[in-house]
């Protein structure tokens, strides 16, 4: 570590009490074993250092943004160093004419759109982390969110990006115009890919004006399935929605709603059409509309309450089991044509098995979040748990969807990843994996 110290100075710690703090991150998972040290770039310059570093002493490197992942993504499972991009996050450049902003990796997506709201546009990727989610983990993880329904997820909004691979070549992938076919799509290859292909140093982030306007619905529903049909009924009325999310009775009235399922539905409009899509969601939507909003900012705070998803769940779980809880988010995703059905089947396994069950999520693109607790130590309650999750992985995959929407593989799925997946698929990933990673350095572990 005496190289490290030398080139970073009081930028490269290795002090116990320090290092626990970025061994964690919002999931359960536990790593499994202590990094040697966390270190904090600066540069381009210092990334492509570090890594060659790596490379010749063959030391695992674990990158971090803020570690909000959820599925093992970002935790230690060799003795590594943690590279932490929370020093690089400067906006680069802003062209609203040309629809891009350059930026680095440890900028948060919120003091993004801060300064995109300048301009008048916006980076329309809003996962429910929008506050302390950074950038490169947004791209790392290919990030969704609460916007997904109209603007999709990272991969959509990525045109360009700059990363070092695990071999130690900086590569300069995509464009900064919006149609772009250099060759191979090295970009989509590394949205999504977890930090295991290489570190992004500096995106090109695609960026939109903000709407002009928007109207949105709280409504009430004493079914659930109910709920899902009318986001269905919503869609097939060619309304395509800049929102539409759900909290279940107990989450509801833990965020300070009435304790019934939840429906926030917002879509976007031209100023002066706010009235009319109101009363095409009132002809469309059964529940007990509790709630409208007209504009954009007044439509977006209707949605504040669902974004305690997470704070609300953890709050149910500690009623129950006090601070001796394990909270396990599920994220699986189907075609919204699907959601009735994926809904009863998710709650009929929890039923079947016994265990706790919290439903959330963003039924606007099919996008579920089934979430249960144990209580640390209990070792049937942690089998329980791995085996709802194998469910509803399997009910995912059986309609047509996916095991992750927007969560990644991390280390939590790769089993249902090759539940999801042919032989030959995972074998053509480990093979893209030796080729940017011949090592094995990035992020090991992960995905494969």
């Amino acid at each position: 570590m005496r190289d490290l110290k030398r080139k970073f100075g009081d930028r490269f710690i290795d002090d116990p009490a320090f290092l626990s703090l970025y061994s964690r991150e919002a999931s359960f998972e536990e790593a499994s074993a202590k990094p040697l040290g966390v270190v904090f770039p600066t540069s381009e310059e210092e990334v492509l250092w570090l890594v060659r570093w790596a490379y010749e002493t063959e030391t695992p490197i674990f990158s971090q943004g803020s570690a909000t992942s959820l599925s093992g993504n970002t935790v230690v499972t060799r003795p590594g160093i943690v590279v932490s991009f929370e020093r690089m996050n400067k906006i680069v450049e802003v062209n609203p004419t040309d629809s891009y902003a350059v930026v680095q990796p440890g900028l948060r997506l919120e003091e993004l759109n801060v300064e995109l709201s300048r301009y008048g546009v916006f980076f329309p990727v809003d996962p429910g982390s929008v506050r302390s989610a950074t950038v490169g983990g947004a791209i790392a993880n290919g990030a969704g969110g609460m916007r997904g329904a109209k603007y999709g997820t990272m991969r959509d909004w990525v045109l360009g990006l700059r990363a070092v691979t695990g071999r130690g070549d900086l590569l300069e992938m995509g464009c900064r115009t919006l149609k772009c076919r250099n060759g191979y799509d090295l970009v989509r290859l590394f949205v999504g890919s977890e930090g295991t292909l290489g570190l992004v140093t500096e995106a090109v982030l695609r960026i939109a004006p903000m709407p002009e306007s928007a109207a949105a619905v709280l409504a009430y529903y004493d079914s659930l399935e109910t709920l899902v049909e009318d986001v269905v009924r919503v869609r097939s009325a060619r309304i395509w929605p800049l929102f539409a999310e759900f909290l279940g009775p107990a989450e509801s009235k833990e965020v300070g709603l009435e304790e019934r399922y939840t429906l926030f539905l917002g879509v976007d409009v031209n100023r002066g059409a706010e009235r009319d899509m109101l009363g095409r969601l009132r002809g469309i939507v059964r529940g007990a509309v509790a709630e409208e909003a007209v504009g954009l900012d007044r439509s977006m705070e209707l949605l504040e309450p669902r974004r305690k998803l997470f704070s609300a769940q953890v709050a149910l779980m500690q009623r129950q089991l006090g601070s001796e809880g394990l909270l396990i988010i599920e994220d699986i995703v189907v075609p919204v044509s699907k959601l009735p059905e994926a809904v009863r089947r998710v709650v009929e396994l929890a039923n079947r098995m016994e265990i706790p069950l919290s439903l959330g999520g963003h039924v606007g693109d099919g996008n579920l979040h089934p979430t249960t607790w144990f209580r640390k130590g209990d070792l049937e309650g942690a089998r329980r748990a791995k085996a709802f999750i194998e469910g509803i992985g399997k009910i995912a995959i059986g309609l047509g969807g996916s095991v992750s929407a927007e969560h990644g593989i991390g280390t939590l799925k790769r089993d249902l990843l090759k539940m999801e997946l042919t032989p030959t698929a995972i074998e053509y990933m480990k093979a893209l994996k030796s080729v940017f990673d011949p090592k094995g350095i990035l992020n090991p572990g992960k995905i494969l």
